[in-house]
């Protein structure tokens, strides 16, 4: 009979019987069966129909609340979902646009470096190819100094040994020698 009570707070839409577990229905149910009196000389049992009502009503009214908890679990778990995905997708955006930066930047620094060293290779170059034309250049300067020396040398050279000519002239006319002038003329 105490189904019988349960049946009725069920069609009444009583807010307690809502949180029964379905699963508990089912047993009841199963038990109410199980436990039916056999018809004499049949297969067949007795049971009380309002019983049976009772307890489809109350599953009526427990699966609709269980169903919309186990949608509610659902959504929540798709939102979670969904908001760790965005999450990942950002991090990884982030991941990659760090790993981009850090690529262009290494690749900067690198570039950076072989035109450093390009420049320094060139600088190098061009002070030993200066140094040598400058060397060259000093070469000439001395070389035509050299030669312009030797002329003049000569020319002193001439220029005295005339000029001791000029005395032994002189003194082969009659005049001394001229004091300071040496004999040795190179």
């Amino acid at each position: 009979m105490a189904v019988l009570a349960v049946a009725a707070w069920a069609r009444r839409g009583d807010a307690r019987l809502q949180a029964v577990d379905v699963l508990v229905l089912i047993d009841r149910l199963d038990d109410l069966v199980h436990n039916a009196k056999a018809v004499p000389l049949s297969d067949q049992v007795r049971i009380d129909r309002e019983e049976i009502f009772g307890l489809l009503d109350q599953m009526r009214a427990t699966i609709p609340e269980e169903v919309k908890q186990a949608r509610w679990i659902v959504k929540e778990r798709q939102e979670m979902l969904g908001e760790a995905k965005r999450e990942a997708d950002r991090l990884l955006a982030a991941a990659r646009d760090q790993a981009g930066r850090e690529a262009s930047h290494t690749e900067i620094v690198m570039i950076a470096e072989r035109q450093a060293q390009d420049i320094v290779d060139e600088a190098r170059r061009t002070a030993w190819e200066t140094k040598l034309e400058m060397d060259d250049r000093a070469d000439g300067i001395l070389a035509t100094l050299d030669t312009n020396l030797d002329r003049f040398l000569s020319a002193v050279r001439r220029g005295r040994r005339g000029l001791h000519e000029r005395s032994l002239d002189t003194v082969g006319s009659g005049i001394g020698p001229i004091d300071g002038v040496s004999d040795d003329l190179g």
